[in-house]
């Protein structure tokens, strides 16, 4: 299902978001000091392409440790992605989630456009899996809470 899924999203809408991404990530490369922003719009272009099957998730959860983009250098490149490209590509993927919406079939579609506009938002610390192992990390981060919180 998620083949079909994805077959669909990208000929109605995947291919230009994701290059929408992608362009986004060239500016941000061509500046020399965007290039880890640049990096993670390539990454986030790849998954705009193809999402059905692939989860977002904060690679603290994933990993169980922090590295410099989920600390605090991780917040400043935050902020400075979202006032130079982070409201421009969310808006993209609003709009486009209200088209999809418009039709029946294409609510699906809308979700997924929701959901990247969230990620637009604020990509640094990100990564994208398949949804089993997001899955996973939320269960082990979950099972060690339960356990820290009954000792």
């Amino acid at each position: 299902m998620a083949l079909l899924g994805n077959i669909l999203w990208f000929i109605f809408g995947g291919l230009v978001m994701g290059l929408g991404w992608w362009l986004a990530g060239l500016v941000a490369f061509i500046t020399i000091i965007g290039i880890p922003w640049a990096r993670a719009c390539f990454v986030i272009g790849r998954f705009a392409f193809f999402p059905f099957g692939y989860e977002a998730i904060n690679r603290r959860a994933l990993k169980q440790k922090d590295d410099i983009g989920t600390s605090a250098f991780g917040t400043l490149g935050n902020i400075l992605w979202l006032i130079f490209f982070g409201w421009w590509l969310a808006i993209g993927h609003i709009f486009a989630a209200i088209a999809c919406f418009i039709i029946i079939i294409g609510i699906p579609f809308g979700i997924q456009h929701l959901k990247l506009a969230v990620i637009a938002l604020m990509p640094i610390g990100q990564t994208i899996v398949p949804k089993e192992v997001a899955q996973a990390a939320r269960q082990k981060n979950a099972e060690e809470y339960v356990d820290n919180q009954r000792k």
